[in-house]
This record gives structure tokens, C-alpha cells and sequence, in this order.
């Protein structure tokens, strides 16, 4: 058999095995990719995107089958292949970037020494130069001081920053066929722009071959030549890029982009795709005022931050040891979070903005008092909280009014319990409610009130979409009635029409309940459409702060014009030229 293409998958089909009897992936899923091309692969989640990535480099789930179809790479036949041919090929032919950087690092391994185990492995260098050349590709991927890095363990870095080592481990190889899956979910659009150009440069230098997988239609429009659109298994569109754009002919892929948000689109104007509430369903939703009738203070502020430091202690980089092994002897400090002061207002959103490792999930936690400040006031709802340790504040009223939603759906749940054990868990441990009676009456209406069906209530994470697990968490944190909602990249996970369920949803309850609302996001087009001012942080610092419609269109730092000019972005109305 011939093969034109330089990847050439003919008619696969894939099936699980479950439980509930068989599940059908991937239907008869065709596509190729030639030479330096860039094929991009876009689609809701359970559409197949990331199956059939898996099957083509022989990664596919134990109980998953490949029933039909083949695949062929550079002339040579994959399906069938041995274990020993395919893990030859895995990193030095063909490699990939794994959508969740923590679950593919080693927790117990420094990030360095995971590069240096790809290069050692498929002999791309000696014993004397692997870590030179370790170095080097962390420095090409833009991770600041890498090597002091390079003796980093995932957990001490930021998720942006462990995605940027996955990058730099799939390319350590020069592979001449990349698979990236969702590559820049949790990069600012600094580094998202500036991997993806790395990315293209390799490309077009060393004719290699790219499969993006993404939900970020305007990094698609950017980066791609050709688009495929798939749902439920299946490809129901595919077409050069400008094409897909300009004159896109399946309804699911014009409901895609209608729900993508661009530079000039307001909340309203995100559409749901099939399957989701539309803005109209939302606005139904029962969301009465103070659903517990926390009594509020009349303090003009509902936080006041003053002159907020953190340090961190550095480790010793020439001792290779486990951090938690003993005493860190090192007396040298690195400031997360260097002198900042701000204010919010009740019933306001800040948005707070700047690439990996600017600070913000750092000054995020000193906010919700998980971690303890080294110097600097946090004023609370009238009462400086920083007087009590984190340990302290767990244990006072106050904790009840601080309430956070995680950037990952699926990690901040709890595997054992169910959606309705996950909402009640706060109910039970902050506001002492334990008649069972009260606890389901009030699960339920907080279920209404996030547009969760009830009938959801009794499953557990892995039987639950990201929408649905999105959904139970902010049920979660805003189920004590909390003055204060502090948002971690809350839809940087979410396909697109999901996250314009959950932006409108997010805005209805702050109109509805009257909540301050801090949002952490990479990406500065949901910023500003869901917050009235904006605070940009780089290396520690507030470098500009401002109300978000002129910060973001009229930016007067030059490190706030990088940020704009970065967003990748089209016009979905727009005729493609």
C-alpha cells in the first residue's frame, strides 16, 4: 500500500470497554499531514481530539481497541507495530506535549534530569554534555534562571511553568512529527505566543510536522494550515484554515466559533453549543440575594492589601538532594510577591493578569490564607487577617468569607466523593449544618443555582464532564455564602462553549449574590469581559492598574502592550481575505 502523506490515518475507529458495555470513540476518522504542515485538530471534549492522538503513537488506554482503520508514518505501517518499535520511535521520530504537565513530570525527579533522560535514551548526547544541553532547552522555552531550574521538582514550579519543561522535553529530540494537546492551556499569552513561534520556526527549519490540538480557535487561526473539526467521534468538517473562518459549513463549527471570544465580544454574545444552557437558561436560574443571609458590613472596601511580601527560601542547587529530606541550609530568598498594594470593592471584579511565575497564584493563596505572608497587611471585611497564622484562620469565622475556585475541575475534586458529598463538605465542616434534611435541601438549590441537574448530584468526578466538574466547584465555594470569590484560571481548562456557560454563569451570581470577585487568567479576553478593573503583575510587582476596557485597549506599561499584542485572536464575523 502506498502512502502519499508523511502521517496517513485511514478510517480508524476506536472502542472502550466500560462498564455500561462498549463506547465508540472514533468512527472511521481520517486525516494526513504533510511535511512542515501544521494540521490543527479542534472539538469539545469526549470528541475524540485526544484518542486519536494516543492511538497514533501506540499510547492508546488498555481498554481501549482500535477495531478498524491504519496508520502510516513516513512509509512506515504503525498499526500493528511492535512495543519495542513504537517506544523507539516515541521522543526521537514522533513526540508530544501532554495536556496535564503535573500528571505526565515526575513528582520525585528534577525537571532537568527529566530532559536529560530523553536525550540519554534515544542517544541524542554523552554523559558530558546531556546537561549543557538540558539547560539549553529550558532556556529555549523562556523558563527564567534555568540552572537554578534545572534542580527544580514540578511541585516548586507554576503550572505554566511545568507546561513549558513538557515543551521542552517533546522537542528535546529535534522530532520531525510533534503532537501537541492543548499545549498552551496554562501558559500566559507571552509564552503561549512565544512557544507556538518556537514551534513554527522548527517547523519551517527543519521541516517538521505538527498536529495542535486545541479549543483556542484564535491560536488555530494563527498557527494552522488546515483545521479539523470533530464531535462525538466523528470529523464533520475540514478545510484550510481561512476556509473553516471565513465560510465555515457544519452548524456545530459555526456554533464553535460563535462561542469563542474575541477582542470586541461581550458576555451576551457567547453562544452555548448544543447540549449546554444558553444565556437565557442562566439568567433563569434561581439565585436569590443572600440565599443565607450572611448580614454584610457596610465598609465601602471589601479588601485592603498594603505593602504584601512574599520570600521563598532557595535550595542549595549543588546539592542534589529531596527538598524534604532535611533542613535547607541555603540562606538565599526568592520574592514571589515584592511590596504590593491594591484595594477591592464590594460587589467588584479585579482582574489580576501577567505571565507564569509574576506572582499571582502566590499572592492568590497569602489572599485566601493558605499560605503566610513574610511582611504586609491584609485588610479583610474591616479586620486585618494576616494577624492570624494560615493554620489560626482555618479555625474562625472568617473563613467561611473567603472562598476560592481552583483552575483545574478535575484535581480539586475529590475522587472518593460524590458531587452532592463535594458541595455538602463545607456546609457540614464551616456552618455546622448536620441534619441530613437541611444538608440535601440546601445542596439542591445551590445545584439550581449553578445549573447543575440534580440527578448529577449522585456521581462521582470521573463520571462528570469539565463543565459539570466546573460547575461543582464553584458550588463549592459558593455554597457558605462567601464575601469574597477568589478565581483561579477557572476556564483555562474548559472547551469554549462550555466556558461561555460558565463566564455568564459566573457573572449572573455575582450580580445575584452581591459577591468581590478576584480573577486570576492568562487570558485577557475573558479578563475583560468579566471584570471592571484589571492588575497586571510582572517579577512580583503591580506594574499597571486601571479599569479593564483601558488598560487592555490603551496599555501605557510596555510589559502591558507585550501582554495585548500577544492574544492570539480573529473576527468571527470578519470575511477572511
Amino acid at each position: 500500500m502506498k502512502h502519499e502523506h508523511f502521517l496517513d490515518v485511514n478510517e480508524l475507529s476506536v472502542e472502550f470497554r466500560t462498564r455500561n458495555g462498549i463506547v465508540k470513540a472514533l468512527e472511521k476518522v481520517s486525516i494526513h499531514v504533510d511535511k512542515g504542515e501544521v494540521l490543527g485538530i479542534v472539538g469539545e471534549s469526549g470528541s475524540g481530539k485526544s484518542v486519536t492522538a494516543y492511538t497514533i503513537i501506540g499510547l492508546l488506554d488498555r481498554a481501549g481497541l482500535a477495531t478498524n482503520g491504519k496508520t502510516a508514518f513516513d512509509g512506515m505501517l504503525l498499526s500493528g507495530a511492535k512495543e519495542a518499535l513504537l517506544s523507539d520511535l516515541r521522543g526521537r521520530e514522533i513526540s508530544m506535549i501532554f495536556q496535564n504537565p503535573r500528571a505526565a513530570l515526575n513528582p520525585i525527579r528534577p525537571v532537568g534530569k527529566q530532559i536529560e533522560d530523553v536525550l540519554l535514551r534515544h542517544v541524542q548526547a554523552s554523559r558530558h554534555n546531556v546537561r549543557k544541553k538540558a539547560i539549553d532547552m529550558l532556556d529555549l522555552v523562556k523558563i527564567v534562571d534555568c540552572k537554578r531550574r534545572y534542580w527544580s521538582y514540578p511541585f516548586e514550579l507554576s503550572g505554566g511553568m511545568c507546561q513549558r519543561v513538557m515543551i521542552a522535553i517533546a522537542l528535546a529530540c529535534n522530532p520531525r512529527l510533534l503532537i501537541a494537546d492543548e499545549p498552551t492551556t496554562g501558559l500566559d499569552v507571552t509564552t503561549q505566543k512565544a512557544t507556538m513561534d518556537l514551534i513554527q520556526e522548527l517547523t519551517q527549519n527543519r521541516n517538521m510536522s505538527v498536529i495542535l490540538i486545541t479549543h483556542d480557535l484564535g491560536m488555530a487561526s494563527a498557527y494552522c494550515d488546515r483545521l479539523v473539526v470533530m464531535q462525538k467521534g466523528k470529523i464533520v468538517e475540514s478545510a484550510p484554515v481561512v476556509k473553516i473562518f471565513s465560510e465555515p459549513q457544519h452548524s456545530y463549527t459555526k456554533k464553535l466559533i460563535a462561542a469563542s471570544p474575541g477582542p470586541k465580544s461581550q458576555l451576551a454574545d457567547l453562544i452555548a453549543t448544543t447540549g449546554e444552557m444558553s444565556e437565557a437558561d442562566i439568567e433563569q436560574l434561581d439565585t436569590p440575594m443572600q440565599q443565607f443571609g450572611q448580614k454584610k458590613s457596610a465598609t465601602p472596601n471589601i479588601l485592603e492589601v498594603f505593602n504584601l511580601v512574599k520570600e521563598f527560601t532557595v535550595r542549595d542547587p549543588s546539592r542534589f538532594r529531596l527538598p524534604w529530606s532535611g533542613k535547607i541550609s541555603s540562606h538565599q530568598t526568592f520574592r514571589a510577591v515584592d511590596d504590593i498594594s491594591f484595594s477591592l470593592k464590594r460587589g467588584e471584579s479585579l482582574g489580576l493578569v501577567g505571565e507564569s511565575g509574576c506572582g499571582k497564584s502566590t499572592t492568590s493563596s497569602i489572599l485566601t490564607r493558605l499560605l503566610d505572608p513574610t511582611s504586609g497587611d491584609v485588610i479583610f471585611d474591616g479586620e486585618n487577617i494576616t494577624s492570624y497564622s494560615s493554620v489560626q484562620f482555618a479555625q474562625i469565622p472568617q473563613r467561611a468569607k473567603i472562598q476560592m475556585v481552583f483552575q483545574d475541575p478535575t484535581d480539586s475534586l475529590n475522587p472518593r466523593y460524590t458531587a452532592k458529598d463535594t458541595i455538602a463538605e463545607p456546609l457540614k465542616r464551616l456552618l455546622f449544618i448536620k441534619k441530613r434534611e437541611a444538608l440535601n435541601e440546601r445542596v439542591i438549590k445551590l445545584a439550581k443555582m449553578v445549573g447543575l441537574p440534580e440527578n448529577l448530584l449522585t456521581r462521582f468526578p470521573h463520571q462528570l464532564s469539565g463543565g459539570q466538574k466546573a460547575r461543582v466547584g464553584i458550588a463549592r465555594a459558593i455554597s457558605v455564602d462567601p464575601l469574597l470569590l477568589i478565581l483561579d484560571e477557572p476556564t483555562s481548562a474548559l472547551d469554549v462553549s462550555v466556558q461561555a456557560v460558565v463566564l455568564q454563569l459566573l457573572d449572573k451570581l455575582k450580580r445575584d449574590l452581591g459577591m468581590s470577585y478576584i480573577f486570576v487568567s492568562h487570558d485577557l479576553n475573558v479578563v475583560r469581559l468579566l471584570c471592571e478593573r484589571v492588575m497586571v503583575m510582572n517579577r512580583g510587582k503591580i506594574v499597571e492598574t486601571g479599569r479593564a476596557d483601558d488598560v487592555l485597549k490603551n496599555p501605557q506599561e510596555d510589559y502591558t502592550r507585550n501582554l495585548v499584542s500577544s492574544i492570539p485572536h480573529f473576527e468571527p464575523n470578519k470575511k477572511v481575505a
